[in-house]
């Protein structure tokens, strides 16, 4: 079935020719294989090395590192451009760079050189691991994994869950306590390459959606990291994490977008061919006040997401909350165009021989990981009003 989306604007020629590139390769690659990957709930080496070698997972990064050196906004257009016809396959790119983001934000030179260029190319995986069964949106105040300094080297022990592509990393960012009596300036980021002693992959989830992406738990028993490995100062990894989010939610939000305008093309094109009642069931009014406000939320979430990017672009100030923003907004416009595709196809949309199905499945986690939507909430509220604190006897 055509996909009929109007190609958007473009903010320079370099990023003309990235986005064209991608759109191909979507349309050629990745899109027949989006339901085998579903249906396998396997990681995709074939599009994961499509990736690398077209350079797509280096986009965010400086040149200068291995980087394209491409703009925050074209990387979001990027993701939403995949996620169009696979979401786990968007995550390839998103999660490489929310993985690779600490190194970014709290490396030194020396060890951005050492691990960005096999990122960037696409030689090495990245994963974050920040979550922990009893440590979601509390990360800072319930963490229980722990880092004890022993010479030269970090002594881990602790476990991480929910990491996706924590399975297939080679390189993984891991948050842990430093200092019990600190909170969360008391907490440090750790660069844990694969096949460190007492660093081992345990349980592999079994998901609603993003089935191809894999998320596993990580276990930490006496796993010793080098100290050369810290991002940042000791006490500095809550601050890392943090500022890490910040650019990570577009992507997610990216992928949200990429997810709905996949399932409104989808879903409008099958409205113009499916006959009812003796014409096109797009022609019934009723049909027609859904495909509008459908196209009408995803623009309008498009606009803030686009400008989110901007403000990563420009290190604006209120970054923070535009990113909440549009993660928020994108999110809940994901699972609500999905839902409605899945009834515009009516019983067929219940089917998995068509994908709008995949794709509302897909869309949920968009309003769960990255920080829930009620997360956001809070970090906006906040943004506006500041945090209260009892006043002192």
């Amino acid at each position: 079935m055509a996909i009929a989306t109007p190609p958007p604007a473009y903010e320079s020629e370099e990023e003309a020719m990235i986005l064209d590139m991608v759109r191909t390769l979507v349309a050629e690659r990745v899109a027949p294989r989006a339901a085998e990957i579903d249906e396998k709930g396997e990681f995709p080496w074939d599009i994961k090395q499509l990736f690398a070698e077209n350079d797509l997972l280096g986009v965010p990064f400086p040149a200068e590192y291995g980087g394209v050196g491409g703009s925050f906004v074209t990387y979001v257009k990027v993701v939403e451009e995949v996620a169009k016809a696979c979401a786990s396959s968007a995550l390839i790119i998103a999660v490489q760079e929310l993985g690779t983001l600490p190194i970014m934000i709290g490396g030194n030179d020396e060890q951005k050189r050492r691990f960005i260029p096999k990122l960037a190319s696409g030689e090495h995986i990245a994963a974050y691991a920040l979550t922990e069964a009893g440590s979601g949106s509390d990360a800072a105040g319930s963490m229980k994994t722990r880092a004890v300094r022993d010479g030269d080297s970090y002594v881990l022990n602790g476990n991480k869950i929910w990491i996706t592509q924590g399975g297939v990393a080679d390189v993984v960012t891991v948050f842990a306590v430093t200092d019990a009596t600190k909170g969360p300036n008391g907490i440090g980021a750790f660069v844990v390459e694969k096949g460190t002693p007492g660093f081992s992959v345990g349980k592999l989830e079994k998901k609603m959606g993003i089935r191809g992406s894999p998320t596993v738990e990580l276990n930490f028993v006496d796993c010793r990291v080098p100290a050369a490995n810290m991002l940042g100062p000791e006490g500095d990894g809550f601050k890392i994490a943090m500022k890490v989010l910040d650019k990570s939610r577009p992507g997610i939000a990216a992928q949200a977008i990429g997810i709905a305008q996949g399932a409104l093309d989808y879903a409008t094109q099958y409205a113009k061919e499916r006959i009812a009642f003796g014409k096109p069931i797009a022609q019934q009014q009723g049909l027609q006040f859904m495909l509008a406000d459908m196209r009408t939320e995803i623009e309008s979430a498009r606009l803030l997401l686009y400008e989110a990017a901007r403000k990563c672009d420009a290190g604006a100030p209120d970054t923070t909350e535009y990113a909440a923003m549009a993660k928020l907004k994108c999110g809940d416009v994901a699972m609500s165009v999905t839902t409605d595709a899945v009834q515009i196809l009516g019983g067929f949309g219940y089917s998995v021989e068509y994908p709008v199905e995949r794709m509302m499945r897909d869309a949920k986690i968009t309003q769960i990981y990255e920080g829930t939507q009620q997360i956001q909430r809070v970090v906006i509220a906040r943004k506006m009003v500041g945090k209260w604190s009892p006043p002192k006897a």
